[in-house]
């Protein structure tokens, strides 16, 4: 399995627009475990976006399926910038079946 991990700024007060964008387009993606948005406690024009898929090929692929694409032309101007990122090995856990 592949993870990932992001911080997303977003402009001000567009957290909102944005995680919905996120949301809505994470539905049914080949390949694609987990996908978590969860608005940041401390910041709020934070997110946190946290991604398990079945392999690094998998998420690559998504990245040109034209909803995703079509998601990331609406996302774009919304994106203040991005913060951490880190790249992990789901193992395991609850709600996540190991294919």
């Amino acid at each position: 399995m592949h993870g990932l991990i992001s911080k997303i700024e977003t402009s001000a007060a567009q957290r909102d627009t944005l995680v919905a964008i996120l949301v809505d387009t994470s539905s049914a993606l080949p390949g694609c475990l987990s996908y978590v948005v969860a608005k940041d406690a401390t910041d709020p024009n934070a997110i946190w976006v946290t991604e398990v898929w079945d392999s690094p090929a998998s998420h690559r692929a998504s990245l040109a399926l034209p909803e995703v694409q079509q998601a990331i032309a609406k996302a774009r101007p919304l994106i203040a910038g991005f913060g951490e990122r880190f790249e992990t090995e789901p193992v395991g856990g609850h709600g996540l079946v190991h294919s």
